[in-house]
């Protein structure tokens, strides 16, 4: 049985949810995740089950050890983790969730001591080939708070019986464990190399919860590789250019 937290999510885009332990509760996180906490609170740190689920977390996209952080004062102590990128933290109540939830790897962010990381895979090989950034999926399996993080705006879906949603593999955040998830074939030659949106959508079909992002990750690096590429080729030209030159034959002419 997982520990019972208390926790505050703060701030807007750059979210960072503090949890509140009572002597001898604990919470899990990815190491490098914690941004401080009180005296009191022990850091132990290992794979947590061993070599093989360290690696399996490792295949999700987590890191091979996980941190515990557990309370030993005779008073209740906080902790706070911040999320690696601008988005939302979105906090799972797995009692209420039948005990399951499935979310894209990197998603997890601090879960309850007690609360399990495993892998996922995509249950039809054609979501396996072609999922992309949903190939493999984390499940997190217990009865505690987990909170994992998502890019951007969070859009929560709740799915009828028989309902479905196609999805970019990369906006999908997490889903139900009675939710369907499949890929499909976009369709379409033009749509296929001029869309835009990648080969294969993920398909969803109800009942269950599903979250939604507006910025995955992936968009958001691919962006900044564009940005980047475009001023180094473009370095020379301009004011700025201009004036690391000047700036440049100046040093040189110091030394």
């Amino acid at each position: 049985m997982a520990d019972i937290i208390d926790y505050e999510i703060h701030g807007d885009d750059m979210q960072a949810v503090e949890i509140e332990l009572d002597p001898g509760e604990g919470v899990r996180a990815e190491a490098g995740a914690m941004m401080f906490m009180e005296e009191g609170i022990e850091m132990q740190t290992s794979t947590e089950g061993g070599l093989f689920r360290g690696f399996k977390r490792m295949i999700t996209g987590e890191s091979f050890f996980i941190t515990t952080f557990l309370n030993n004062a005779s008073r209740k102590t906080h902790v706070t983790f911040g999320a690696p990128y601008p988005g939302k933290i979105i906090p799972l109540e797995l009692d209420r969730l039948g005990g399951e939830f499935l979310c894209q790897k990197d998603a997890f962010l601090c879960s309850a001591r007690g609360v399990d990381i495993e892998v996922a895979f995509t249950k039809r090989l054609g979501a396996g080939i072609f999922g992309g950034e949903g190939f493999i999926l984390q499940r997190l399996v217990g009865d505690g708070m987990a909170f994992v993080h998502a890019g951007g705006t969070i859009i929560q879906k709740e799915l009828a019986v028989g309902e479905t949603l196609r999805v970019d593999t990369g906006c999908l955040v997490a889903f139900a464990k009675n939710v369907d998830y499949d890929i499909q074939f976009i369709g379409g030659f033009r749509n296929s190399l001029f869309g835009g949106e990648g080969l294969f959508f993920a398909r969803l079909t109800g009942p269950g919860t599903v979250y939604l992002q507006s910025l995955p990750f992936s968009r958001l690096a691919d962006r900044i590789l564009a940005a980047a590429r475009f001023q180094n080729k473009g370095e020379n030209k301009g004011i700025g250019g201009l004036g690391g030159n000047i700036l440049g034959g100046l040093l040189q002419g110091d030394r």
